[in-house]
């Protein structure tokens, strides 16, 4: 065997860089979406155990859902590219092609087996440049298929090793083989197939079998006519061996899938749920059309499945003779190498097991499959056929007439096969590029109408998606995920009773339930999300509270393993405040799903509607061990903790606070809660940094602007307060306790009577009943030597708060001070200015008290709209599709909880509490005593 060449190996990795660098620039589409970025398996946060675990999409394997694809080996190369790069699609594109590269050398390694060096090449190239092999090489998720290959041809390399020139048995490299095709295994199922290859390897190829020699041999062993040969002997004991290994690793993968199969619809494969002879007929023919697409791959499409090949119902079909045909060809070419010895004949029995052995798991033949054709599949079936092929043009090339001839067809397969490899890279640049190429070659395909809708509702052009989602319905009308996407669709669009008339035809195209049948098995588990998206919409309508909940509870009853029906009852339910039920529902979803934040954290939501913090805590502090990062968890129960007014807590409390802001940098409620606890901390200067940030991010920011003030109030600061105050009243001109203390310290510090009487004035003419507001107005009265007017103001204020005992002791001491002055033949109300009698001045300041109100209450109108208080739920994915996994009407709502940081509640009590700091009753009684 010729070793590969450091020429030879450049020379394949540089034509593979050439026809592929482009697809560097490609994104992550199609079903790149569920492996790579909705796969929580490849986040650090993950344990690494979870990829032995759940399936190639993340989902567990224990699930019914769960596609039952088990690749923990690809998936774990997935992880490491995301501690490279994290979601950079070019390192993940970078490296299949580097793969690529990889399974040419050895796949050349493998030809020399069978091959002289010219041809052997010919075949590698052609392989190299195949366009059969985009969808593996460029598609993220056909990393499956590399790997694979990769293990499988190593373990069949090793087995060549496992006779010595002796002829005896090695058995380093069958250790090593049986290991290499669990390692293929643990990549893609198919790599279990390299045993056959190895099997026919050994019988035909390194033992010289052919079959009429195999058969006499077997007779006379069978009638006793001869010894057992030792030649013999050790092949059976080789095979026996490989045949063990195989029984194993099928016994250990039949385990994983806990012996289910995945659940498929007719939409993924039609012909599987099909009739006698349809569905025979139909996969039967599905192998010619593999076969034309490796000979002439012009129209090549990402996705065959619904009606791209239309049933085969009945043995009249014209297309049954291509199937024919392909047997007949199949049949010559076996029967011709397995009755020679000569080179050509076990290339081509070696050719034709690496075509049709890899193939065997995905024809529908022995089991249905997700799909109907698929051409990543086709990557290793292809090294077969392109030693099928460069055999040939070696029997061309052997005759003199047709030598130059065949080299030149041979320039021009690889050169057109290269260049349509480097066009058809730019089809998968986005998944509107992709699934628009698609519709080119095929257009009776409702699923690729759906992704092509999907791309654009990715997009937010909603009314483009519409004519796509309503076309998958035309061609394919019951196509439940098309009338869910339509629905969906509406929603988007704020067209409510168009979205449920089509969930409605949706829901009516599902299965009926039948008495003793299992209701999962006939239908795609994301179609049941039809109820979900259903009862979401109707529950808009406080008056279809109960018939939404009907509907979560129909879809429980029909999967009772249905997470996401739990999960969307729970929220139903502590919106009806049916707290003891919400809770039930979420514990139900976690018994199915222990490791899901989002669910430890909406229970979290529940205990603390129920008044129960300590609970609360603990289930914030489950779903941050799930999730370190969790930005809800982190901020509520900073909040928790913050609220509890406990010292403890607060170390802990600000260390979430400040992960928060690392997540969410632009959401000022962090800052200002940081803020909030440097105050109860008694830290002013990072409180001030902090509620500035928050402003900045915020401007109008009311509970910051307030809190802001009020810091510097208490630090002296008045002088800083004011412009903190005047931004408040701007944004928010009703802010009552910020007239207050703008009103304190315009009289108390800035002896601004005036300015301090608009904004006691102002507070009565909001809020006609505020005591506070009512008394300092009464003192500046007083102030203004308007004694006859602040007995009156204090006896209003009395008959407000007849039990405020300060308000009578104030009254005492005015009457005290009129009855003096009195009887000293003093006036008791000093003049107005000059000009002006007491009436009209009275008036003047009124109006523009009243003036002043009306324009702030015209700047900031809608201030309140953008602080609102109380928390919110996060929600899982889920899709009415069948491709991606994801409902956009479904998608987590990862928001915060409190815009404001506190409750209404809170805030009264804390600036209540910072009021004390005011000594407003000192001051006042200090204004009210003197002369």
């Amino acid at each position: 065997m010729a070793a590969v060449s450091w020429r030879e190996v450049l020379l394949l990795t540089g034509l593979v860089v050439g026809c592929y660098w482009n697809s560097l620039s490609c994104g992550f589409v199609f079903d790149d979406v569920s492996a790579i970025l909705d796969n929580k398996d490849l986040r650090p946060s993950t344990p690494l155990k979870n990829l032995f675990l759940n399936d190639f999409w993340g989902t567990p394997m224990s699930e019914e859902r769960s596609h039952k694809s088990y690749r923990p080996l690809t998936v774990l190369t997935f992880r490491l590219n995301y501690l490279c790069s994290e979601l950079s699609a070019a390192s993940y594109h970078l490296l299949n092609v580097l793969l690529h590269a990889l399974v040419c050398v050895l796949f050349l390694r493998v030809c020399r087996l069978f091959l002289d060096h010219r041809h052997s090449l010919v075949a590698a190239l052609l392989f190299a440049v195949h366009p059969i092999h985009t969808e593996a090489v460029t598609g993220v998720v056909g990393r499956a298929e590399l790997l694979s290959s990769i293990f499988l041809l190593a373990a069949f390399l090793c087995y060549t090793k496992s006779t010595s020139p002796q002829r005896s048995i090695v058995w380093t490299p069958i250790a090593l083989t049986v290991v290499l095709v669990a390692v293929a295994t643990l990549c893609k199922e198919q790599g279990i197939t390299v045993v056959g290859i190895c099997c026919v390897y050994e019988v035909f190829v390194a033992q010289g079998f052919t079959l009429p020699l195999l058969l006499d041999t077997v007779r006379h062993l069978v009638l006793g006519k001869d010894g057992f040969p030792l030649a013999l002997l050790q092949t059976l004991l080789k095979l026996m061996v490989l045949v063990i290994s195989t029984l194993l690793l099928v016994i250990v993968r039949v385990q994983v899938i806990q012996s289910q199969l995945p659940v498929f619809t007719r939409f993924d494969n039609p012909a599987a749920v099909s009739p006698t002879p349809a569905r025979q007929l139909t996969f039967n023919y599905l192998l010619p059309v593999n076969a034309w697409l490796l000979l002439f791959p012009s129209d090549l499409c990402c996705d065959w499945t619904m009606g791209t090949i239309p049933l085969i119902e009945s043995v009249l079909d014209s297309r049954n003779l291509a199937t024919l045909l392909f047997y007949a060809a199949l049949f010559l070419l076996a029967f011709h190498s397995l009755r020679h010895r000569h080179g050509s004949a076990k290339t081509v029995i070696m050719a034709l097991s690496l075509m049709v052995l890899p193939f065997v798991p995905a024809s529908n033949l022995f089991f249905p499959v997700g799909f109907v054709v698929a051409e990543r599949v086709l990557y290793v079936p292809s090294m077969g056929f392109c030693v099928l092929v460069a055999l040939g043009f070696k029997v061309l090339c052997q005759k003199g007439v047709l030598k130059k001839l065949s080299w030149l067809l041979m320039a021009l397969l690889l050169s057109t096969h290269a260049v349509k490899t480097f066009y058809r890279n730019w089809d998968w640049e986005s998944e509107y590029t992709l699934f628009t190429a698609a519709l080119k070659v095929n257009k009776n395909n409702a699923k690729l109408w759906n992704n092509v809708g999907h791309a654009l509702e990715n997009q937010n052009n909603y009314m483009m998606a519409l004519r796509y989602f309503l076309q998958a319905t035309r061609v394919q009308p019951d196509d439940i995920g098309a009338h869910m996407n339509v629905g969906r669709t509406y929603k988007n669009l704020n067209r409510s009773r168009e979205a449920e008339e089509a969930y409605l035809v949706a829901k009516a195209l599902m299965p009926q339930v039948i008495p003793g049948k299992k209701y999962a098995t006939r239908v795609a588990p994301n179609h049941l999300n039809v109820y979900i998206n259903l009862a979401n919409l109707i529950r808009a309508n406080e008056s279809r509270l109960e018939e939404a909940d009907q509907l979560y509870r129909q879809a429980i009853s029909m999967r009772p393993d249905f997470k996401q029906a739990y999960i969307s009852r729970g929220e139903l339910l502590l919106k009806m405040n049916k707290l003891m039920e919400a809770r039930d529902a979420y514990l139900r979803a976690l018994d199915l799903d222990k490791t899901n934040a989002d669910l430890w954290y909406n229970l979290a939501i529940v205990h603390i509607e129920m008044k129960e913090p300590r609970e609360a805590l603990t289930n914030f502090n489950h779903a941050l061990e799930l999730s370190p990062r969790h930005k809800l968890a982190l901020f509520n129960s900073a909040l928790l903790m913050q609220e509890s007014g406990d010292p403890k807590y607060w170390p802990e409390a600000n260390r979430r606070f400040l992960l928060y802001v690392e997540e969410e940098p632009q959401d000022a409620n962090g800052y200002f809660n940081l803020g909030m606890l440097a105050m109860d901390a008694n830290e002013d200067e990072a409180a001030e940094r902090w509620m500035k940030k928050a402003i900045r991010l915020q401007p109008g920011f009311r509970s910051a602007l307030f809190n802001l003030a009020l810091l510097y109030s208490q630090a002296k600061r008045e002088t800083d307060a004011l412009p903190a105050l005047d931004e408040l009243l701007r944004h928010h001109p009703e802010h009552i306790k910020g007239l207050i203390l703008k009103g304190d310290i315009l009289m108390n510090h800035k002896k601004d009577t005036q300015g301090a009487k608009v904004c006691f004035q102002r507070i009565i003419a909001l809020d006609p009943g505020n005591v506070q507001g009512k008394h300092n107005l009464c003192v500046v009265y007083f102030e203004e030597r308007d004694l006859p007017r602040a007995e009156s103001c204090l006896v209003e204020t009395l008959a407000m708060a007849p039990n405020e005992e300060y308000v009578k002791r104030h009254l005492s001491i005015v009457r005290g001070k009129m009855a003096a002055m009195s009887a000293a033949g003093q006036p008791l109300k000093t003049q107005p200015r000059e000009g002006a009698t007491a009436e009209e001045e009275e008036e003047k300041q009124a109006t523009e008290a009243e003036e002043e109100g009306e324009k702030q209450e015209g700047s900031g109108a809608n201030a309140n709209g953008k602080q609102k208080n109380g928390r919110k739920l996060a929600k899982e994915a889920s899709s009415p599709e069948p491709r991606r996994g994801l409902d956009n009407g479904q998608a987590a709502d990862a928001r915060r909880t409190k815009a404001g940081g506190k409750s209404a509640k809170d805030i009264n009590d804390i600036e209540e509490k910072r009021a004390a700091a005011l000594k407003r009753l000192e001051e006042i009684e200090r204004l009210l005593s003197s002369d």
